[in-house]
């Protein structure tokens, strides 16, 4: 606890101060102002030693008490209390760091909305916002938090996207547009239609996963034990064979002070909790430090498409017409109609019409055919919406086959009829994301070798995307189990990435060295599964993750390597009577303070 932490850091330094003090006056109790420093901070070591093995955990610290046992024993009572000193300044600047360290990710908790102003009979209610259901009206005033995932009312809204997407400037909205949870109103109030309950929106599923990230304890904390008791050992036998070579005790107790790294130790959660911290910032949160150090190790990446690679939703490419008619009034009176339809294409079309502002219009007399098309009447106009084949049947004059030449692999085509002619059609394809490409490039230049694509879309469709990124081998039309076939024969080579975002990719996800899951729009069974998730929908994410990744695990082993090589090197000065106790122990304070402070380099 840091509250106990600066307590004990308050004792030694005090008696260090009081003892110093009463020595220069001469005074003879000085020894026992140094005593008492050392005693009380050797007694709050010793409790911690006790609890750390009951728990099987095996501790720098136990030099520390010897150090400390050592020095009230053989009468150096000064080097006994600088050793508390620097134990308990050791311990006070892990917990700030620490504490710095996790800042970025407990900030998230404090975004949390709790309360949302919704429309209840034509009037403004507060209600906790568990209360909020789909559908309902929920008002945004300027400053709050968007408390639920919803479809934007209002005409505009200027929303601060940082906290979710690392976007320095504020981002204006249209009406009809998606909002997420966790942004800040920047511009007016502004209506919102819920579309999800606040305990399944966005910012709600980051929160639960920072709260789990935050509660796990990294794995490789295990590894500081391993070189905890191999020092200690050494640190034994040094002390040991210094005291019998010479008869000296005191050249015992110097290897004990200078062999003192209690904070040294630290560096290495220090490390891992300060990189985990810096990729939260950057939209990348690692579930716990054993996944952040399987990431620097993973030599193949597989990646789903949809939703990963691409944007997951149907965008309209291009549109073409028959004659004069006008693109835009095409796409107008059939988003027009399409209104009646929760078809995901005719949802796709809705939105890009309101997107470019055009006035929809309600249909009348509609009648949809599953699958295959819809019609019905819009402002007294006869309008059909649907495949080539059902357009076809309908139309007098012309084949709208004949439009298709020379279109986009993967790409769904929708024709339009307008009074019993065609009026042309509409052409929509699932894009690449803009940054795919450079994602890419990025993961091989960061170590990784080997780049598979696997997918539940169409071969065609896969060989498309995967022909223009360069990737090979590409794998389509897989199934959830297949892809965790994918997973284990490519696991067999080396440590596998493997990256998703929908359910289907829950499995592989799971059964990968490490999954990657995109979180910002992915579904929450992915995100569970996941080790890593990008809390951004921003597929460059990843690659930023890796480099983040092996630089964090490279600064982790820096500093601790680095800070039991000095020591022992201070350890053996110590052993052949260079280095008295009080000169090490300060030399010893200067080691663990620099490691530490190397350490925080993750955060940069």
């Amino acid at each position: 606890m840091p509250s106990a932490r600066t307590f004990l850091l308050a004792i030694a330094a005090g008696g260090l101060a009081v003892g110093t003090l009463a020595w220069i006056a001469g005074e003879a109790w000085s020894g026992w102002a140094w005593s008492a420093g050392t005693a009380i901070v050797l007694t709050g070591l010793i409790v911690e030693i006790v609890t750390s093995l009951r728990r099987g955990e095996v501790g720098l610290d136990i030099v520390a008490a010897l150090s400390m046992s050592a020095a009230l024993a053989f009468g150096e009572l000064l080097a006994g209390n600088i050793v508390a000193l620097m134990y308990a300044g050791g311990q006070f600047l892990e917990g700030y760091a620490a504490g710095r360290a996790r800042r970025e990710m407990s900030a998230l908790l404090g975004r949390v909305a709790r309360e949302a102003s919704r429309y209840v009979d034509g009037r403004l209610e507060i209600v906790p916002i568990d209360t909020i259901l789909p559908g309902d009206r929920i008002l945004v005033r300027q400053g709050e938090v968007v408390p639920v995932d919803g479809t934007l009312l209002s005409d505009t809204a200027i929303l601060d996207r940082s906290a979710l997407t690392g976007e320095s400037l504020p981002a204006r909205l249209q009406e009809g547009d998606e909002v997420l949870s966790g942004a800040t109103n920047a511009g007016a109030p502004f209506d919102l239609h819920a579309v999800r309950p606040a305990a399944e929106s966005t910012y709600a599923n980051i929160v639960r996963l920072v709260r789990q990230a935050q509660e796990r304890k990294a794995p490789i904390v295990r590894i500081a034990d391993r070189y905890a008791i191999w020092f200690l050992l050494l640190t034994v036998l040094i002390a040991g064979a210094a005291w019998w070579a010479t008869g000296d005790r005191i050249r015992a107790l110097a290897v004990l002070v200078v062999a003192t790294p209690c904070p040294l130790i630290l560096a290495l959660p220090v490390a891992i909790i300060a990189g985990m911290s810096r990729m939260a910032r950057e939209g990348v949160l690692i579930k716990d430090g054993g996944a952040l150090e399987t990431l620097a190790k993973v030599k193949t990446a597989i990646l789903d498409k949809t939703g990963t690679l691409t944007f997951g939703e149907a965008r309209i490419i291009t549109m073409r017409t028959v004659e004069s008619r006008d693109a835009n009034e095409m796409l107008r009176l059939a988003a027009s109609l399409d209104q009646a339809s929760g078809h995901v294409i005719a949802q796709a079309l809705v939105k890009e019409a309101h997107h470019r502002h055009l006035p929809l219009s309600p249909p009348s007399g509609v009648r949809e055919i599953g699958g295959t098309g819809i019609h019905g009447r819009v402002e007294g106009r006869d309008i059909a919406v649907g495949g080539s084949r059902f357009i076809r049947e309908l139309v007098r004059d012309r084949d709208p086959y004949a439009l298709r030449a020379d279109l986009p692999e993967g790409s769904v085509v929708v024709a339009v009829a307008v009074d019993g002619a065609l009026a042309g059609i509409i052409v929509l394809a699932d894009d690449l994301r803009p940054d795919a490409a450079a994602m890419l490039e990025a993961l091989t230049e960061s170590g990784i070798d080997r780049i598979v694509i696997a997918s539940g879309d169409r071969q065609d469709v896969v060989d498309a995307v995967a022909g223009q990124l360069s990737v090979a081998p590409a794998y389509g039309e897989l199934t959830p189990e297949e892809k965790v076939e994918v997973v284990a024969q490519e696991a067999a080579r080396a440590p596998v990435l493997m990256v998703g975002d929908g359910v289907n990719d829950a499995p592989a996800l799971a059964s990968a060295a490490v999954g990657v899951a995109m979180g910002a729009r992915g579904s929450a069974a992915s995100a569970e599964s996941a080790d890593v998730v990008l809390l951004v929908d921003r597929i460059d994410r990843l690659a930023v993750a890796v480099r983040a990744a092996r630089r964090t695990r490279r600064i982790a082993l820096e500093s601790v390597l680095a800070g039991l090589g000095l020591s022992v090197v201070a350890m053996v000065f110590a052993a052949f009577g260079y280095l008295p106790p009080v000169a090490g122990a300060f030399l010893q304070e200067a080691i663990d303070v620099a490691v530490i402070v190397n350490a925080l380099r993750a955060l940069r």
